[in-house]
């Protein structure tokens, strides 16, 4: 009778028979028995802090969901202070026309020069969780240009020798700088860590700059964008949001006087039309007057102011001459009107 199993290998078949199989020709590493095998024989599956234990090794393989989902194609633009106060701070440049950089709060927009620093002051309540980045992302303000990846104009890339030079804004002095592409919406961004305020300051000053025109054939192509920064956490949760435009031009100080100026006469004109508009109940005042009968418009008085006496008597003649024709009308309607009536009466029945 041939012999199956273990028995064919001349094992010993005592009391540690079974943990000498275990060690030599199951377990893929060899453990050492008085760390994974108890008095009764029976397999520790904890093991010591030193060794990798049998549970590790099974869910070593198993893979495990990303926390992070896909971002979405749209882009939330709207402000969010969030738990931590997240704002934001802009120096006073001026309009200028020396100017590089200038902000505008009537326009909530930056006016910048082409890979010139532009400094955003970054402003916090209290202090976020260790770790935490602010991102920088260009998206496009039109709904019909915002499913599109703003980059740079491909003149400005050929020129650019760095590995991120598809990116349109770039953080400058700083060596921790980090450039992501989204795998699934091919956004472009760059995050830079959270730094306290220096002694003396309330706010961390970070340095971006823009490195396309908004003129630029094949990149921006004049469609205004705006610029999404970010309070995150490591692991990308947002904690803060704020949103401002930006336009990348040759004379920022000018263009800037010049958006602001249009705004004041756009505001303007459109005080003046809620002014000139009738309301609802100066509307129903005139329909009725304009519907009253026309013997009150007759027996209204008008007093007309006339400069000289000579055109004062002259009218005033005009006026007598009038008056004096009504009368005479109306006395020749009353006394003539109803004789004549019965006069055509009688004729026709003479006739007839």
């Amino acid at each position: 009778m041939e012999e199956t199993g273990f028995e064919s290998q001349n094992l010993p078949m005592g009391s540690d028979s079974f943990p000498q199989l275990w060690e030599n020709y199951i377990l893929p590493i060899p453990l050492e028995t008085e760390q994974q095998w108890n008095d009764d024989g029976q397999l520790n599956l904890l093991g010591s802090s030193q060794d990798i234990t049998t549970f590790e090794l099974l869910m070593k393989d198993v893979s495990t969901p990303d926390p992070n989902p896909p971002s979405s194609t749209v882009p939330v633009t709207t402000d969010h202070a969030g738990e931590y106060g997240f704002d934001l701070h802009f120096q006073k440049s001026g309009t200028a026309k020396s100017v590089t950089s200038t902000y505008s709060e009537q326009l909530t927009k930056l006016f910048c020069q082409l890979a010139k620093t532009s400094p955003v002051g970054i402003i916090v309540a209290k202090e976020p969780p260790q770790g935490a980045v602010i991102r920088a992302t260009a998206v496009y303000k039109k709904t019909e240009h915002v499913a599109e990846v703003v980059k740079r104009c491909p003149h400005h890339q050929s020129e650019d020798m760095s590995e991120n030079k598809s990116h349109l804004i770039r953080v400058e002095g700083s060596q921790l700088a980090q450039y992501f592409e989204d795998p699934y919406t091919k956004r472009q961004s760059v995050t830079v860590p959270y730094e306290r305020p220096q002694l003396g300051s309330e706010m961390t000053t970070i340095l971006l700059s823009f490195m396309c025109n908004s003129s630029c054939m094949g990149g921006m192509n004049r469609r205004p964008i705006l610029t999404i920064l970010t309070l995150e956490t490591p692991e990308g949760l947002v904690l803060g949001r704020r949103c401002f435009e930006v336009r990348v031009c040759a004379c920022p100080g000018r263009d800037r006087k010049t958006e602001e100026d249009n705004k004041e006469k756009s505001d303007s004109k459109q005080k003046k039309k809620r002014k000139s508009a009738p309301t609802p109940e100066t509307s129903g005042l005139k329909r009725s007057k304009s519907g009253s009968s026309g013997e009150d418009e007759e027996e209204k008085i008008y007093n007309l102011p006339i400069k000289g006496r000579s055109r004062y008597l002259m009218f005033k003649e005009l006026n007598d001459g009038l008056e004096l024709k009504d009368k005479t009308g109306a006395n020749k309607i009353k006394q003539e009107g109803p004789s004549s009536g019965k006069r055509t009466m009688r004729d026709r029945s003479d006739s007839d």
